[in-house]
Order: C-alpha cells, then sequence, then structure tokens
C-alpha cells in the first residue's frame, strides 16, 4: 500500500512543463501583444489618413460634378433666354445639351419652362408625369428656392431610378424663379469609389440620404440626421473632420465628413474599425497558433527530457518506500553521470548502511526492549536516571520448580519460550516494556522509557495487558495435560508510583530499568495471589488511576513488610468496555468467582490462611 505522505502532487515533468509553458507564452505572447499593438497603432493611422483621403476626394468629385451640372444648366437657359422668340433655335439647344448630358431628366423652371430629357425617361421607362407629382410633394422647398435657397433632393422613391433634384434660385425678366435639375444619380455614386472597403454616401442639409451603396436605403428615402457622424458634423463649423465613433450597435468606425459648398451638402466616409484593422488581426491570430505550436513542441520536448530525470526519482521514492517498509534489500543502480546518478548510489549505500543497523537492533532487540534497542542505537541512553510515574507489573508462574523437575533441560527451555513468547507479545500490544525476565518470572513497565501520554493511560494499557495474558494462558494451556506438559497458572501484580528509570550499571556493561519502592511493592503484589486465590492483583495506587474502566472485587487490606498502614488489593475481573481483548469485555467474567471457576483456581478460606511473615514478607488483615 502506497504511503500518503509519498503522494506526488506536482511532479517534476509537470513543474518543468510549467515553468516552459510560462516562459513561452510571457515572451511569444508579450512579442505578439507588442507587435501587434505597434502594428494596429499603425494601420489605425493609416486607415483614418486612407479615409480622410477617399472621402475628400470623394467630396470634391462630386462638388465638382454638381458644380458642373449647375454652370451647364444655367448656361443652357441663358441660350434660351438669348434666343428669344425662336424657338426652333430653343429646340436645337435644348436637345444639344441633352445629347451631351444625357444624366440629366429635366430642367424645370415651375410654371414657366418645362426642358425634358425624353431619352432618359423612355430608355428608364419611366413616365414624365412623375416629374410633376415630385414638384407637387415638394411645393414648400419650390418656395423657399425662389426666396434663395438651394435644395438637394432624393427623387428616388417616386421615381424608382437614383435620382437627385437639385433646386437653385434663378431670377428672369425680373421674377424670383427656380429651377429644378433632375438627374441621375449614377455617375456621383460612381465617383464615391463604391468597391472599396470605405463606405461613402452623401446626405442633404436635413439628414436625407441622396447617395448610398446600398441603393434600397435611397430608395426608401431614409433620414440619418441622428448618425454620429452627421450629429458631429452638424454641431462644428469646420469644413471637413476626422473622427471615431460607436454606432447603435456598439461597433467603433472611423469616420470622415467633408461638407459642399452647395445645398450644405455632407458626403460622408467611414470604415469599421475591425474591419480596418482585420489585417492585424488575421497577423495576430497566426501569432497565437505559431506561440501554441512552439509551445506544443516545448512541451512535448521538455517533457520526454523530464523522464531522465523523473524516472529515476521515481524509482529513489519506491526504494524509499520500500525501506520504509522495512525492506533494505533495493536493487539499484545510477545509470547517469550527473547528480542523479550520484544521489542513486549514495542512496544504495544508506540502504546497506540502514540494513546493517536494522540487523544490529534486530539482534539487540532481542536481548533487550525495541524501543530501548532504538533510543540506545540513537544514543539517547546514557548512564544516570530520571524519575517517572511509571506502572510496574510481574507475572510469576506458579510452582515452576516442581514443573521444571519433571522436565529435561531442553524441554523447559522450549516450554519458557513458547510462553514467554505468548506473555511477551501482550506487553508489546498494549506499548509496554519489558525489563527483564527473572527465571520464569517477567518485569514490565508502562511509562518508562516510552508513556501512551498520561498514568492513567499507562495504568490502563497495563491492566489490558494483564487480561490479554489471561486469555493467552488459556490459549496456551488447551491439549495440555500430564508431566510433560502441565497445566500452568500465573499470578499477575500491578502497582503505579513513582520510580527511577535510567541505564544502571557501568561505562562498559549497562542496563536499562527501574527501581524504588513502587517497583518493590509490585513483586510483593504479584506474590499475593496464590494465597488470595486470584490471577491478576492491583494496588489502590493503580485501582484510583482505573476504576472507571474495570470490574474489581476488593480484597482483604493486606500488611506489607516496608508499610505501615495496611493497604488495599483488587482483584481484576474485567474490563467491560474492551472490544479487543479476547475473553473480556461485555461477554467477560462478572464476578471473582466466574475468573477463578474459568481458570481452575481454588477459592481460599482467608481466616485460615497462616503464612510465615518473615519468609512470605506479607501478612493477611482479617476484616
Amino acid at each position: 500500500m502506497k504511503n500518503e505522505n509519498s503522494y506526488i502532487r506536482y511532479p517534476i515533468g509537470f513543474k518543468l512543463v510549467l515553468i516552459i509553458s510560462i516562459l513561452v507564452i510571457l515572451s511569444l505572447g508579450s512579442i505578439t501583444i507588442l507587435v501587434s499593438y505597434f502594428v494596429s497603432t499603425d494601420v489605425r493611422v493609416t486607415a483614418e489618413d486612407n479615409n480622410r483621403i477617399v472621402n475628400t476626394r470623394s467630396a470634391k468629385a462630386a462638388e465638382s460634378e454638381i458644380s458642373t451640372i449647375r454652370s451647364n444648366v444655367f448656361l443652357l437657359l441663358d441660350m434660351l433666354n438669348a434666343a428669344g422668340s425662336s424657338g426652333a433655335l430653343s429646340r436645337q439647344a435644348s436637345a444639344f445639351f441633352f445629347e451631351r448630358n444625357q444624366n440629366i431628366g429635366a430642367v424645370i423652371i415651375p410654371g414657366d419652362r418645362n426642358l425634358i430629357n425624353n431619352r432618359f425617361f423612355l430608355s428608364n421607362e419611366i413616365d414624365t408625369s412623375l416629374i410633376n407629382q415630385f414638384l407637387e410633394m415638394n411645393t414648400e422647398k419650390i418656395r423657399r428656392s425662389e426666396q434663395g435657397e438651394t435644395f438637394a433632393l432624393n427623387a428616388a422613391s417616386t421615381f424608382g431610378l437614383p435620382v437627385l433634384v437639385f433646386m437653385y434660385p434663378w431670377k428672369e425678366n425680373g421674377l424670383d424663379q427656380t429651377v429644378a435639375i433632375f438627374l441621375s444619380a449614377d455617375n456621383l455614386t460612381e465617383t464615391f469609389g463604391t468597391g472599396s472597403v470605405n463606405e461613402s454616401f452623401m446626405v442633404n442639409d436635413s439628414g436625407d440620404l441622396l447617395i448610398h451603396p446600398d441603393f434600397e436605403l435611397v430608395r426608401s428615402g431614409v433620414n440619418l440626421a441622428n448618425h454620429p457622424l452627421i450629429t458631429e458634423m452638424r454641431n462644428n463649423n469646420d469644413e471637413n473632420r476626422q473622427i471615431i465613433y460607436n454606432d447603435a450597435d456598439e461597433k467603433q468606425y472611423f469616420g470622415a465628413y467633408y461638407k459642399l459648398s452647395i445645398g450644405d451638402i455632407g458626403v460622408l466616409t467611414q470604415i469599421e474599425k475591425e474591419s480596418a484593422l482585420e489585417g492585424v488581426t488575421a497577423t495576430t491570430v497566426r501569432n497565437i497558433w505559431l506561440t501554441f505550436a512552439v509551445l506544443f513542441i516545448s512541451v512535448l520536448f521538455i517533457w520526454l527530457y523530464s523522464k531522465s530525470i523523473s524516472n529515476p526519482l521515481r524509482n529513489l521514492t519506491n526504494a524509499s518506500e520500500e525501506i520504509e517498509k522495512g525492506n533494505y534489500d533495493i536493487q539499484l543502480k545510477g545509470k547517469s553521470q550527473d547528480e542523479i546518478g550520484v544521489l542513486t548510489e549514495s542512496f544504495v549505500k544508506m540502504s546497506k548502511g540502514l540494513a546493517e543497523r536494522e540487523r544490529l537492533k534486530d539482534t539487540f532487540g532481542h536481548f533487550v526492549n525495541k524501543d530501548i534497542a532504538e533510543k540506545a542505537l540513537k544514543g539517547e541512553l546514557t548512564l544516570g536516571g530520571e524519575t517517572k510515574h511509571a506502572t510496574i507489573f510481574f507475572s510469576d508462574i506458579r510452582s515452576f520448580t516442581s514443573i521444571s523437575e519433571k522436565l529435561e533441560p531442553f524441554e523447559v527451555v522450549e516450554f519458557l519460550n513458547d510462553y514467554m513468547t505468548r506473555m511477551v507479545d501482550c506487553v508489546n500490544k498494549t506499548s509496554g516494556v519489558v525489563d527483564k525476565y527473572i527465571g520464569d518470572a517477567i518485569m514490565a513497565i508502562w511509562g518508562a522509557p516510552v508513556s501512551a501520554g498520561s498514568p492513567e493511560l499507562d495504568a490502563l494499557n497495563c491492566v489490558r495487558a494483564a487480561l490479554m495474558m489471561r486469555q493467552a494462558l488459556i490459549d496456551f494451556n488447551k491439549g495440555r495435560g500430564g508431566d510433560k506438559k502441565p497445566i500452568i497458572k500465573i499470578g499477575c501484580g500491578i502497582n503505579t508510583g513513582p520510580v527511577v528509570a535510567g541505564q544502571i550499571g557501568s561505562s562498559e556493561r549497562m542496563e536499562y530499568t527501574c527501581i524504588g519502592d513502587a517497583v518493590n511493592f509490585a513483586s510483593r503484589t504479584e506474590s499475593l495471589n496464590k494465597p488470595l486465590g486470584t490471577d491478576i492483583l492491583i494496588t489502590e495506587n493503580t485501582y484510583l488511576l482505573v476504576q472507571e474502566h474495570i470490574t474489581v472485587e476488593q480484597m482483604p487490606a493486606v500488611t506489607v513488610k516496608g508499610k505501615e498502614k495496611p493497604v488495599k488489593m483488587y482483584a481484576v475481573i474485567n474490563m467491560p468496555e474492551a472490544t479487543d481483548i479476547p475473553g473480556a469485555g461485555k461477554d467477560g467474567p462478572k464476578t471473582l468467582a466466574q475468573v477463578r471457576e474459568m481458570l481452575d483456581i481454588e477459592a481460599p478460606d482467608l481466616g485460615k490462611v497462616n503464612l510465615d511473615a518473615e519468609e512470605k514478607k506479607y501478612k493477611i488483615k482479617a476484616e
């Protein structure tokens, strides 16, 4: 199972790819942005200048065309006035005029003269009656023109063709009149260069559209008085200007206008900024794709290169996990001549050193506790001691001398090894430390040199170990019986108190152990199990720490040698809340009688107990 702590969140390959990606994006991205900015600035200036040039050229061409038409019409009228009553000469002059100016459909002086180019109307398949219809619709404009104003009107909605009408003031024979010139707008439209990306159009003083590349707008009589460019033109007194504006759809445009000297006509030219910068945008897009291409190639290269780093490191990581599991036999070889190769060789040497250290620790641990062995190997144990509050445990096999006399030496050793292995396993599982073996007796400590965190937890772990030993002994005795495999009974004594723990001995040979009155008291407590008919006895010192977690039965107070006052003893029956101790917990014994029955211990008659106090070092005080 993979160690959660060894989970690699950000592999080296990922970091290298990320770094290179950032560098490529920053470098190429910055270049793209700068190039796009400067080029777009240049293109923008060029587009604005070009738009203004197109506008000026279109306006001057339109102004020249309109002025020429006006001059020709006025010349015709002067010739007709000079001809006087000669009708033939007038007709001939009109015919020559319309022959030279085929785009003019009619020249009308309302109420006086009607000069009509029949060829114009026939070729365009329109009726001349539309002239009068248009004039009747614009009588107000005729009146104002007679008073001196000049007008340019859109007649496309009446004729269905791009037809313009120019009304000029005209004085003849002392009369204030107006000349209405009907002409096709095709020639003027051509001067606006409809094939370019710039869009030019012309409006009159009211904002009515006169000329536009889209004839449908002209035919429908669209009014552009609210157009931003026209509004700007009307609000300024200058002749021409270049501006940037947004339309109703928030599209940005470069716009230029030019005011003609005829009838307050305006020629306007615009180009959408996006269209003007289309080339820059296309170049920017290509640069972005180029950036992605370079980024992809760089990422691919770095990813492949990172394998030469990440694979050896991954092997080192796997090897470290094996070492963490206790497997020091790793097969690694540095393939490269760089830092990774040197690191791999050093790692192999380290694993061999750890294997040797673990072998020594394991060998040493067979003779002393593994925790003590670990501290000794780390140099954390020195001569001297410290006071600790610990729980001391003693256990002893009942009638061991008589049992060993019936066995061969090797059988005694074999039997003891099996028994000790089971008992010591219970100590180790509860974080205890086996201090020493005294023949068949075991001395163990909880709270020194390691502690579960508090004297209460240490004492509870010790009682837990004793209950586990009870069940381990039951399992050990299964199938036993007879001289060669006698049934084993043990007694356990537990006491809690201050001890002096540390390395005791000389600088050449030392032993970690605990000494003090609490240790002696635990040993004497263990010896009371036989006369009291119990298997686990704890002193009042221990009971006060664990009383909420165990079931006990108080035994008669005992006067122990060295103690002035009688001390209370408690026989451990069960640990009801335990779920990991076989034979204990909710299904465990409820009384001491059940414990005795389970372990085949005869209940003593405490009143008849007569022990040699000098020899046994204790006496029973009757309650």
